[in-house]
């Protein structure tokens, strides 16, 4: 093929509960993932040697060089099958840059699944997978897509049944955070508060609502899902005021998406959600509002040519 087209999903962590640090720097998680109808494109096309470039809304934060992780996803790729990376790399954002809805790992995903068509190589998914977890903990559910139970550090999953569509907004900041800085954060809290801090369990009454479709159930589970957001209150304190003006205008519930500072608003349908999203726009407390619904695919090819 002379190009290929991916199309990936941003996500939603429902839950992000978050065990003490293990020995190797990293955190066990009930990670809860809802991929959520904003879309990155990847676009592999043959080259001399391995490019990337990137447009869109936050496509200045973006790494162009190896610590982008789209390239990187190539390398290993190219690797596994004793071959060299000679693409280029087009990314089209439009899933938030470090936002917290892990838009560098839904690049990583597409680029896998992009040049995989593109050389032809037939990789099985579950070496796919195990290249993906290599790469990074959000990757594997970015290569799944859907609704899953991310444990370990997220990258064994078991995929979840979804009973309906769920409406989400979500308020975008300026600026990203870091995730390792958030995850520093959550500890640093954690032990000033001397707080015993129990191994994390997936929330069975918000997998209940989730398999049932049920908004306001879910809703019921939100306010304390998400492990990391005191912790990105505590380096962003503006986001309080991004969450009371979400819950003002009209919102189910609302939390910030994983490690933020994007916050995600959930809606009872569609036209709340359209309301919801241009309320927030207005309100001054976030740089934009964003309605989709979830959940979404896995990556997707959109177009190739021979």
């Amino acid at each position: 093929m002379s190009s290929v087209t991916v199309r990936v999903s941003g996500k939603v962590n429902v839950q992000l509960a978050v065990g003490p640090p293990r020995p190797d720097g990293f955190h066990d998680l009930a990670n809860v993932f809802l991929a959520v109808a904003l879309h990155d494109r990847v676009t592999v096309t043959p080259a001399p040697r391995l490019t990337v470039s990137c447009a869109g809304p936050g496509a200045e934060q973006v790494p162009l060089d190896g610590d982008n992780l789209a390239a990187r996803a190539a390398t290993v790729l190219a690797a596994h099958h004793g071959r060299a990376p000679d693409v280029r790399l087009d990314i089209a954002k439009d899933i938030p840059v470090a936002g917290g809805m892990a838009g560098g790992s839904a690049d990583a995903a597409a680029a896998l699944v992009a040049c995989d068509a593109l050389w032809g190589t037939a990789t099985p998914a579950a070496e796919l997978a195990e290249l993906a977890a290599g790469l990074g903990s959000d990757v594997p559910f970015a290569l799944l897509g859907g609704a899953a139970l991310g444990e370990g550090r997220g990258e064994r999953l078991t995929p979840l049944p979804v009973g309906g569509t769920f409406h989400w907004v979500f308020a975008l900041a300026d600026g990203g955070l870091s995730t390792p800085e958030v995850y520093r954060e959550c500890d640093r809290l954690r032990a000033a508060a001397a707080d015993d801090v129990p191994a994390p369990r997936p929330d069975g009454a918000l997998l209940a609502a989730l398999r049932a479709g049920d908004a306001a159930a879910l809703a019921a589970r939100l306010d304390a899902a998400n492990d990391l957001q005191p912790a990105a209150l505590s380096l962003r304190p503006a986001l309080a005021d991004t969450l009371a003006a979400g819950r003002a205008a009209g919102a189910l519930a609302g939390l910030v998406s994983g490690s933020g500072p994007t916050c995600a608003f959930l809606a009872a349908d569609a036209p709340g959600a359209a309301a919801l999203a241009a309320r927030l726009s207005a309100s001054g407390t976030c740089r934009t509002a964003r309605a989709a619904t979830a959940p979404a695919a896995g990556p997707t090819t959109i177009e190739s040519h021979a």
